[in-house]
């Protein structure tokens, strides 16, 4: 009988599963079968290539309509969106942010990292020092990987292998930029690494980690929107910088250790006469590769604001689109306005600088926050926001009446504290003193009598040991 229903459930088991596998009663199973049907319906009568640019459009507008951060800043303008699956726009004179849409999400640099490059190098040595070639410079090359087909052995100027990392892109002049000025400084290759992570994280940047120094792929080779765009403010201190990057045309002439190489300019918003240029514009980097796709770092100029735009992981042929729409819409909508000539706190004296907000925000809606220099210093620094955002900071000496405040305010603290170490030593004081202060207060038959009860007192306690060794010994 146990045996009949066993085989019973048995089957009743094989039953239900034979319905789960063959009627699909799973909604998950039916809903993808429904897609799957609906895709090859919609796909039917397209070549192979036709579905593939269909799937590549319908991903582009998947990341067009991914959220821009900026847009839900409360009163901020409302920016375009991007094919880049992240972009930024900052200012450079106050590093406001005034555009954001996945701006610390990593991404892959690609050659854009050789901006990094550029500055390390920049802050590291001259112009005129010397770069060689050596066996690692060029033996990583593979074929596609872009270079001007500069040799081992190459001697060539720091200058002239900027021109080539930066115009050309060569992932060779990149390496050998690197490994010469870390030489150079008495260190190597890996120093210059080194350096290059250092200065990013100096600079405020936390989201990145470089591995070379051309961007070629590696798996932990990373960056992101607003580290790249901290690393192209600070390259507005170098001039040389963007004398090498605004040059359309250059040569490398021949030598006695090197052949002559001729390359252009890359970056199509710097081309006077190509459909992307793009008049304000005023510096760059192009950047790609199958990991990274387009990436793309531009300094423009509009003669009022200053301003750095990246955008990463862009997809289709919209990197220069998303980088114009994005210029415009910032020197459309936002506006400088001068710190000294409208701070009217008391606890200010003099200050310098400026903010930048969105069109018709005034000064007056701006909340600010004093950050002293600390110490003896009489400086400060003055942080303006709006709505929570960061707009600018400036420069300022601080007032006497708001240095006598917080000096007083400082004075009591100290008092207070010395007040508090005064009681508490006096409350450890020695129980010993006490006693010698209490008798001291006594007559001198008071002394006598204590005196002698105490001899009595020792007098008892020896007896009394005695007596207890006697007994243990016998």
């Amino acid at each position: 009988m146990k045996r009949g229903r066993r085989i019973l459930a048995v089957f009743l088991m094989m039953v239900v599963l034979s319905v789960i596998l063959c009627g699909g009663i799973c909604p998950g199973m039916i809903l993808t079968a429904s897609a799957t049907e609906a895709a090859e319906e919609g796909d039917e009568g397209l070549t192979e290539q036709e579905k593939a640019e269909k799937a590549e459009q319908e991903l582009q507008q998947q990341v067009y309509a991914m959220p821009v951060e900026s847009n839900g800043w409360a009163n901020w303008p409302q920016g375009p969106g991007t094919y880049g699956e992240a972009a930024i726009v900052m200012e450079v004179g106050t590093g406001a942010i005034l555009y954001a849409k996945n701006i610390d999400d990593h991404h892959y640099p690609a050659s854009i990292t050789k901006v990094l490059t550029a500055l390390v190098a920049l802050e590291n040595g001259q112009l005129t020092d010397t770069v060689t070639f050596s066996h690692d410079s060029v033996a990583f090359l593979q074929p596609g990987d872009s270079s001007v087909g500069l040799k081992e052995g190459n001697i060539i100027s720091l200058d002239q292998a900027l021109h080539a990392t930066l115009l050309a892109s060569a992932n060779e002049a990149a390496y050998a930029v690197g490994e010469s000025v870390g030489i150079n400084a008495g260190y190597d290759y890996n120093w210059f690494l080194e350096q290059m992570n250092i200065r990013c994280k100096e600079l405020g940047g936390e989201n990145s980690n470089f591995v070379n120094t051309n961007g070629l792929h590696d798996p932990n080779h990373y960056t992101c929107a607003r580290d790249m765009a901290l690393i192209g403010r600070e390259s507005f201190k170098y001039p040389e910088f963007f004398s090498i990057v605004q040059t359309l045309n250059y040569e490398i002439p021949e030598s006695e250790t090197t052949e002559q190489h001729v390359f252009q300019q890359k970056h199509k918003m710097l081309i006077p006469g190509n459909s992307n240029y793009y008049e304000y514009a005023i510096g760059g980097k192009t950047g790609y590769t199958s990991d990274a796709l387009s990436t793309l770092i531009t300094m423009a100029d509009n003669g009022n604001l200053q301003l750095v735009c990246v955008v990463l992981r862009t997809h289709g042929a919209n990197i220069y689109p998303d980088t114009r729409n994005l210029f415009d819409y910032a020197f459309a909508n936002f506006q400088k306005i001068s710190v000294a000539e409208n701070e009217t706190s008391e606890d200010v004296d003099e200050c310098s600088g400026y903010v930048v907000v969105p069109n018709g925000v005034e000064f007056t809606d701006l909340a600010m926050e004093i950050i002293p220099d600390g110490g003896t210093s009489t400086e400060a620094t003055l942080e303006y926001r709006y709505d929570d955002q960061v707009v600018g900071s400036a420069r300022a000496v601080l007032s006497q009446s708001y240095l006598a405040e917080h000096s007083a305010k400082v004075q009591d603290v100290k008092e207070l504290r010395a007040q508090t170490k005064e009681k508490s030593e006096d409350n450890e004081k020695n129980l010993w003193e006490k006693l010698v202060e209490k008798f001291g207060k006594k007559s001198l038959a008071e002394k006598i009598i204590i005196l002698v009860a105490s001899i009595l007192l020792l007098v008892l306690i020896a007896v009394f040991l005695r007596t207890m060794i006697v007994r243990k010994r016998k």
